[in-house]
């Protein structure tokens, strides 16, 4: 438990995604992610009924699921979102969007998981670029005095502070266009047979436990599934190109995505004249890679609060930004 955690009631941090839902308590004593597709058909409320057991004082949400292709419009999966987690609990919910508590437009919520982590880390860390890789997106928030983000993730996209890339939902294809197999240019199939996750797991950087999204053909998480999976990203099988060959692959996605995620800090680190880099997500690891390249200083935040509190940052940060509100300013 952090220390000025003591005493405080329970308050509890939701970030509900499209993939993922997330859960932390200001206290640091909860951290948990949730595979939790909505498009599928996931079932959101029974999940949300679960946290709603442990009886939170007050609840705090940042939703970034509106986006779900199971709903037709933000508007409408952001009113999907917000009904089931007020149908959840009985104690009080607070949504947090693009500038605080207060706010008066749904759509100001829409994607607004970034800002609370940006929020909270303005406070504590002052001027820096936060960069937050998770399974499917990458967010890098410049902030000097204030977070400095666009509002809106098509605007985030369109200025580089949103990169579509992620350490596991990423398709292959989508990095690397062509890979380099026993001296051939190979392009990639331009189809989903194989994503990051399966080169992570295929180089011994993630675990399968660590698998945590859906495989591409529905096959297991083992390392021979994800070699065949790399094989049959250039339309082979791994006895066409061996091991050797699956593993090249691999291994160029990996310093594809390093390269590509620098070139994103790069820019926003000379645009806003920032030296340091606050990193969090499951590819905090990663991101310290892009910053040795750079040369810049890198605050990894599982260091301060621990590996799990840094995967699913931002329902911390939403959590303690509630407990440190007043009553009067806080919207629901």
């Amino acid at each position: 438990m952090v220390p000025w955690a003591i005493g405080l009631s329970m308050i509890l941090g939701l970030d509900i995604g499209g993939a993922n839902t997330k859960a932390a308590t200001a206290d640091g004593m909860l951290a948990e992610s949730v595979y939790l597709p909505l498009w599928k058909g996931a079932p959101l409320e029974e999940v949300l009924q679960g946290f709603a057991g442990l009886k939170p004082e007050a609840v705090g949400v940042v939703i970034t699921g509106e986006l779900a292709d199971c709903f037709q419009s933000k508007s409408e999966g952001i009113e999907s979102i917000r009904s089931a987690a007020l149908s959840a609990f009985r104690s009080p919910v607070h949504f947090w969007g693009v500038s605080g508590f207060s706010w008066g437009d749904p759509k100001d919520l829409a994607g607004a998981n970034w800002s609370s982590s940006a929020a909270l880390l303005s406070k504590e860390f002052g001027d820096c670029l936060f960069v937050d890789m998770g399974s499917t997106t990458t967010d890098l928030i410049p902030i000097r005095g204030k977070p400095l983000a666009a509002k809106t993730d098509y605007m985030r996209l369109a200025r580089g502070e949103l990169v579509y890339m992620g350490l596991l939902r990423t398709a292959l294809v989508a990095l690397l266009p062509e890979a380099r197999i026993r001296g051939d240019a190979v392009p990639l199939a331009s189809e989903l047979f194989s994503i990051v996750a399966d080169a992570y797991l295929a180089l011994g950087l993630i675990s399968q436990d660590r698998y945590a999204c859906d495989t591409p053909d529905g096959a297991g998480k083992d390392r021979d599934a994800a070699l065949r999976r790399l094989a049959r990203a250039v339309c082979a099988d791994i006895e066409e190109i061996g091991e050797a060959g699956a593993l090249a692959i691999a291994e160029q996605v990996r310093e594809r995505q390093k390269w590509l995620l620098a070139g994103a800090m790069e820019k926003q680190a000379k645009e806003h004249s920032l030296v340091r880099v606050v990193a969090a997500g499951i590819g905090e690891k990663i991101i310290y890679e892009a910053c040795s390249l750079l040369g810049l200083e890198c605050i990894s935040l599982s260091r301060i609060y621990g590996t799990k509190i840094s995967e699913i940052f931002p329902a911390y940060a939403v959590a303690r930004l509630l407990a440190d509100q007043p009553d009067s300013e806080q919207g629901t």
